[in-house]
């Protein structure tokens, strides 16, 4: 017992250094060798894949872009595997932005999932109307009239001359409305000025810290479910069927968590040890 009591002594008393090394290695190894973890979808992922997954084909989906680089790790991937339900059910795609970095978050997407992934035709199968400036100005020009809103296309093509646009008039062209939200303006906007009063279904991703600020909406089916944060990003690829970066980033995550939990018991332990002896450390 004696042996024990001073093999968690010594533990205790571990260079600091060698614990930065071990949680570093905890985040690193599993984003090198990625490790499957088991992740259960909450009912509020389940909602967002139902409702996309039972859009009639050919539907028209807009997509806003409204998050940037600082929370490009918990949003950016649920942007990857949205569009590869929506393209592998065959929907056409209109995008915007709310936010500036917006515009560079849905290009990297489009790039990744419509080029690489899928050889989508850009104009037919999808569209990216870029950013306009305005917050809610902007949302309640697309729900009136998104012709007078948007002349050209991020690429600079006029948008009358864009296949794609034929018919789309205003928000009740769409069929659906997803958020990729961050923050101010963002799902909620798209909720007071478009969707809600034009009875258009919306969902929306948005950063860990904003759920509660949605789930009212959502508990009052005004928002058809949330992907809330880096694990509702991986659990959205659970449900489609295809791991991303969110899954790695959870893995690496929960190994972390494992292992600062281990050392704070190791030190509570060591703690009570020499507290017993009489010891300082």
């Amino acid at each position: 017992m004696e042996s024990i009591k001073n093999l968690f002594i010594n533990i205790g008393t571990i260079n600091r250094r060698w614990i930065f090394l071990i949680v570093g290695l905890s985040v690193l190894l599993p984003l090198l060798f990625p490790i499957n973890i088991p992740i259960q979808p909450t009912s509020h992922s389940q909602q967002v894949y139902n409702a996309l997954n039972s859009l009639e084909p050919n539907s028209n989906i807009l997509l806003s872009f409204e998050y940037g680089p600082s929370t490009k790790p918990e949003i950016h991937p649920m942007a990857i595997s949205v569009l590869r339900l929506l393209f592998e059910k065959g929907h056409k795609v209109y995008a915007m932005a709310l936010w500036p970095d917006g515009l560079f978050m849905s290009q990297d997407a489009f790039k990744q999932v419509a080029k690489e992934e899928y050889n989508k035709k850009y104009g037919v199968d999808y569209v990216n109307l870029g950013f306009k400036p305005g917050n809610e100005a902007v949302v309640k020009g697309v729900a009136s009239d998104i012709r007078k809103l948007y002349t050209v296309d991020s690429q600079g093509i006029l948008v009358k001359d864009i296949e794609m646009m034929e018919g789309i008039q205003n928000i009740n062209d769409f069929d659906f409305v997803f958020s990729f939200s961050a923050g101010y303006p963002g799902s909620k906007e798209w909720l007071q000025f478009a969707t809600d009063p034009n009875n258009i279904p919306l969902s929306t991703g948005c950063t860990s810290i904003q759920v509660t600020e949605i789930l009212p909406y959502v508990e009052n089916e005004q928002i058809l479910g949330v992907l809330a944060g880096m694990p509702g990003a991986a659990e959205f690829e659970n449900l489609i069927g295809k791991a991303g970066s969110a899954t790695g980033l959870m893995a690496a995550q929960s190994f972390a968590h494992i292992i600062i939990i281990l050392f704070i018991i190791l030190g509570n332990l060591t703690y009570y040890f020499t507290r017993k002896k009489g010891r300082k450390y």
